[in-house]
């Protein structure tokens, strides 16, 4: 459930000024509920004239910056928070995340409120410049006025200003023409504010918020169409995310979380594990570690409440992605010593250590079962890829979860081709999970490089010939049109 910007957002345009929200104060719940839990990143100390109402507003700003997780998307690795330069490898190019600080050089010092506020809504800088829709304005749009207040009053107020402007993003042609997002807002930018359903419990209300605008979920879990809009027929129905895969998470239960408890899915929320059924990795690992797993108790309820009520849609499954696969019995380890497949023997190097060799993992979970497991259970095998590929690391409830890549950062003698890859992936699959999906190679290539080329990148890359065909031909055309005035 994050937006488009950073890892997390592998596969979108740009990130750009964006930031998210939580807050408890939305629906009119008490202020008191802002105080399950405060990160204090990039925080100064407030000024000591700042009245108690003064402080109640930062404190729930930096609560919704830090739920929505701001800071991953605009701070650089090893940079000071919020001053962006965060790059992400796009489909249509690198791009990089902006300074979001107060500073008055390169940052938002300058903003108004209401500059502050279009930024967010409506993807528009203070400059009249075009945001690309990696920063999640068009579900940013339905931000209350209390949230965007909070916001601004603890951005302005509380975030340590960097006087550097971040790299300046440079796309190539066409992407590089903002102003075509203009067109792209009135296709998918609805700009309304939320509007609590009548018919449904404040609770279920506070969840729609919650998923629908602040934690912004559909960017990833909901499929997007030829221009990269929102497909919202098929809202929380999955979708690739560059190399990994955003799963359905509608209230189907075999293709979605309908069958989960309540319990499940916010132990997921908190800590991103749920033995015998889920670990997060890749995109959501992130977003638990610096996000959902600091949401006050209430909030984590709504989100559940209401993805519990969600329209069901079914991607065509038989079997639900928790339920694929068994142990492995003694017998049939023992049967792989005679004439081990390569699969085999690779799972064994590397893998069985932790996961045990009947693929059980560990009773007390620090390493998950390879069956009953959504990665290895799932139609879309992606996710099984990427952590082979990229590793796994979370660090949520206090209990930190650590995979070694397998890819390109891991150490010589741990580094896969990708035809090792898809050898042990098949046997993972056969074995403890969804046996009716097959690797390749090929396939662990495409994850390797981020994932595959998205229609209108692939387009793109034929702009250019096709402008100077254009232009050859009106030279042509005028060429000719003036020789037939001289006979």
């Amino acid at each position: 459930m994050k937006a488009w910007g950073r890892a997390k957002a592998i596969g979108t345009l740009a990130a750009a000024l964006g930031m998210g929200a939580v807050s408890p104060l939305a629906l009119g719940q008490p202020a008191s509920a802002v105080s399950a839990t405060v990160i204090p990143a990039a925080a100064v100390p407030l000024p000591a004239t700042a009245s108690v109402a003064d402080a109640d507003l930062i404190r729930t700003g930096q609560y919704l910056a830090t739920a929505a997780d701001c800071a991953a998307c605009h701070t650089a690795q090893g940079g000071k928070p919020f001053a962006g330069g965060y790059p992400v490898n796009s489909p249509m190019g690198v791009i990089y995340s902006t300074n979001i600080t107060p500073a008055k050089q390169g940052g938002i010092g300058d903003y108004t409120e209401a500059d502050f506020a279009r930024a967010v809504r409506s993807g528009v800088r203070r400059d009249g410049v075009h945001l690309y829709p990696a920063m999640p304005y068009t579900d940013y749009t339905a931000l209350t006025d209390k949230d965007i207040h909070a916001l601004y009053a603890y951005f302005h107020t509380a975030v340590a200003p960097v006087d550097v402007a971040a790299p300046r993003t440079a796309l190539t042609f066409p992407f590089n023409v903002r102003a075509s997002m203009a067109l792209w807002n009135v296709l998918y930018l609805h700009d309304k504010r939320f509007v609590p359903d009548p018919s449904k419990t404040d609770q279920v209300n506070r969840g729609a918020y919650l998923v629908g605008a602040l934690e912004h979920c559909a960017a990833c879990h909901t499929p997007r169409d030829t221009l990269m809009g929102q497909s919202e027929s098929n809202a929380l129905a999955g979708s690739p995310l560059g190399s990994w895969y955003a799963p359905n998470i509608t209230s189907d239960p075999v293709s979605g979380i309908g069958a989960w408890s309540d319990k499940d899915l916010t132990q997921y929320l908190r800590t991103g594990s749920v033995p015998g059924k889920a670990q997060a990795g890749g995109p959501m690992a992130e977003a638990i570690d610096h996000s959902l797993q600091y949401l006050s108790d209430e909030d984590s309820a709504a989100i559940v409440a209401y993805l519990k009520q969600t329209r069901p849609i079914s991607n065509g499954e038989t079997v639900s992605r928790a339920a694929q696969g068994q142990p492995l019995s003694e017998a049939a380890i023992r049967g792989n010593d005679a004439n081990p497949p390569r699969g085999f023997q690779l799972f064994s190097g590397s893998c069985a250590a932790c996961h045990q060799a009947n693929g059980a993992g560990l009773s007390n979970g620090d390493y998950p079962s390879l069956f009953h497991n959504t990665a290895t259970g799932s139609t879309h095998p992606e996710n099984l890829i990427a952590t082979i590929l990229f590793g796994l690391h979370r660090d949520a409830a206090g209990k930190p979860a650590y995979m070694p890549a397998f890819g390109p950062n891991a150490s010589f003698t741990d580094r896969l081709t990708d035809a090792d890859v898809a050898d042990v992936a098949n046997y993972v699959l056969t074995q403890f999970g969804n046996a009716h999906v097959a690797v390749t190679a090929d396939d662990v290539a495409t994850v390797r490089r981020g994932g595959p080329p998205v229609l209108l990148a692939r387009l793109g890359s034929y702009a250019i010939p096709a402008l100077l065909v254009i232009v050859i031909a009106i030279v042509l055309l005028i060429g000719l049109w003036r020789a037939r005035r001289k006979t």
